[in-house]
């Protein structure tokens, strides 16, 4: 484990070969390495002190060995042998005082421990072996004591998790956040549908994701596998596997890649997301392509490196240079997870890479990846088509073509204004069947607006009085105004429209003119009014 961790959170470093010589007890002596200088970082798992011919019998690994040098045979050939005897059993380091009976270590051991990559320590003053033992037994107990605290904590934490419910990217988040790792979960196929990062970014985690998860084959238990050394650990659902979860190493570490504390994070992360699958009946792969989604409508990426990175890892193919957002609203109030599987079907059985999430309530994001000669409109014609069978209103929306991913969010606002502007019942345009930002006109600009005070105001200020003298005295002065403006000030028009006398049509606009206090020979104030009885009818209708 690394011990980059806030103090007090993270586990303790194992005890090495290079901690114990600096220990004060060892200093006092002295200690010189004279070989496996590159091997200090070993980790001491105990201590042992010998003056026996053949001390590996009683060894298990891991011990730092203490000798006088009493013991050791007068040939070179049994020096050779007590020393491959302590490198086969995995001794961390041999110490040897050099007061009794050498002052110089000899040659043959020098060149038995080089040639085994054994680090040789000597002492060139007397040290309390039983003292060194004492002391780093003790700093040994305390290290597995807290050792077993986190572990506790561990499962702990994962126990209250899962008590409260927590969904995927709660448990994954916990799991990096406790292991100062970055966690990436995976389903069968190879997409990384989450990935939280630690010590490292979302383009350095996934970058080439399926290419180097293929390399890292999948196990019955966790283990740590393939050439990058991820510690892995497979996911279930009712009984079968479902994918997996990995813990990428760090970058720069000082002592083992992965620890048992690591283990212990993985086992119960794998066993948290067993249980939130049970729980969240939604697939994670849908889930996934919302939060990308809207993590690109937001722009809530570190970086464009980030995005294409994660969407990649999706399965949205990262060479791809042309991106067509599109809205469907389906307009039912149901929502639920089928309207974005079937389009996403549809997509795939067409061979078009799409991210497909719902934004909103009833309305569900396509991010469509298109070939550098590939058109889109027959692509979101078929669309069309799958979303008008799951809703006969369903409303059809698409931006603008963009070039690179990270524009995806200006397509994407552009669709959502579309979307808005366009009312129920709204007619296609005679050659498609959705609608595109050149469609908005000035009616379906206001009715974009509608619930803007300002063209509530507007709207008031401009026809208030008009409506108002209607009411109480039951003329038609408003339906005159609307038959005048729409023949372009033509008075003889405006009258045959409204079935009136060209008399009464100049008495009634004269009247109109008094009670708002407009010229309506001006051109501006005719279009102003124009606008206020489009913005009426809007209100009025919706």
């Amino acid at each position: 484990m690394n011990d980059n961790h806030p103090a007090g959170q993270g586990p303790t470093r194992p005890l090495t070969v290079a901690d114990v010589l600096a220990l004060p007890v060892m200093a006092a002596g002295r200690p010189q390495v004279v070989t496996g200088v590159p091997h200090l970082d070993r980790p001491v798992r105990w201590v042992h002190i010998t003056e026996l011919t053949d001390p590996a019998s009683f060894l298990k690994g891991g011990e730092l060995v203490l000798t006088t040098g009493m013991p050791l045979p007068e040939d070179a050939a049994g020096v050779r042998r007590y020393v491959d005897e302590l490198a086969d059993v995995g001794a961390a380091a041999l110490v040897i005082e050099l007061v009794r009976r050498y002052h110089r270590p000899p040659d043959a051991l020098v060149d038995a421990c080089r040639l085994r990559g054994l680090p040789l320590v000597t002492l060139a003053k007397d040290v309390n072996f039983l003292e060194v033992t004492q002391v780093v037994h003790a700093l040994l107990l305390g290290n597995q004591a807290d050792a077993m605290r986190r572990t506790q904590r561990i499962h702990e934490a994962f126990t209250a998790l899962t008590l409260h419910g927590a969904g995927p990217e709660d448990v994954v988040r916990a799991a990096a956040e406790m292991s100062g790792r970055t966690v990436v979960l995976e389903n069968l196929v190879h997409q990384a549908l989450i990935c939280e990062p630690s010590g490292s970014t979302v383009d350095e985690a996934l970058t080439d994701w399926e290419q180097r998860s293929r390399a890292t084959r999948p196990g019955d238990r966790t283990a740590i596998c393939g050439p990058e050394g991820w510690l892995t650990a497979p996911v279930e659902y009712q009984g079968e596997r479902w994918g997996r979860v990995a813990m990428l190493p760090a970058r720069t570490d000082g002592g083992p890649v992965f620890g048992p504390e690591d283990i212990t994070v993985l086992e119960r992360t794998a066993m948290a997301l067993t249980v939130a699958r049970l729980i969240h009946p939604t697939p994670w792969e849908r889930t996934a392509h919302r939060n990308a989604l809207r993590d690109l409508v937001e722009r809530r990426h570190h970086s464009a490196e980030d995005a294409r990175a994660r969407c990649a890892a999706l399965g949205l193919p990262s060479d791809r240079n042309r991106f067509v957002a599109t809205v469907v609203d389906l307009r039912t109030g149901n929502g639920g997870a089928e309207p974005e599987t079937r389009l996403f079907q549809e997509l795939r059985a067409a061979g078009v890479p799409a991210l497909v999430g719902e934004l909103a309530p009833d309305r569900i994001g396509i991010l469509l990846a298109l070939r550098p000669s590939q058109p889109w409109r027959p692509i979101v014609e078929r669309l069309c088509s799958t979303a008008l069978g799951l809703a006969s209103q369903a409303v059809v929306s698409v931006g603008s073509e963009v070039t690179d991913l990270s524009d995806s969010a200006r397509s994407f606002r552009e669709a959502a204004r579309v979307a808005e502007a366009t009312p129920p019942g709204q007619p296609l345009p005679p050659d498609r069947s959705f609608h595109e930002l050149s469609d908005i006109g000035l009616r379906r600009l206001l009715y974009a607006l509608r619930e803007d005070t300002r063209i509530q105001e507007y709207t008031e200020q401009q026809l208030g009085r008009l409506i108002d003298h209607d009411t109480q005295h039951g003329t038609g002065l408003l339906t005159t105004l609307r038959h005048y403006l729409d023949a372009a000030g033509n008075k003889t028009t405006a009258a045959r429209r409204g079935g009136l006398s060209r008399e009464t049509m100049y008495q009634r606009l004269r009247t109109i003119e008094r009670l708002l206090d407009w010229d309506l020979e001006s051109g501006e104030q005719r279009t102003e009014l124009h606008v206020a009885l489009m913005a009426l009818d809007v209100l009025r209708a919706h």
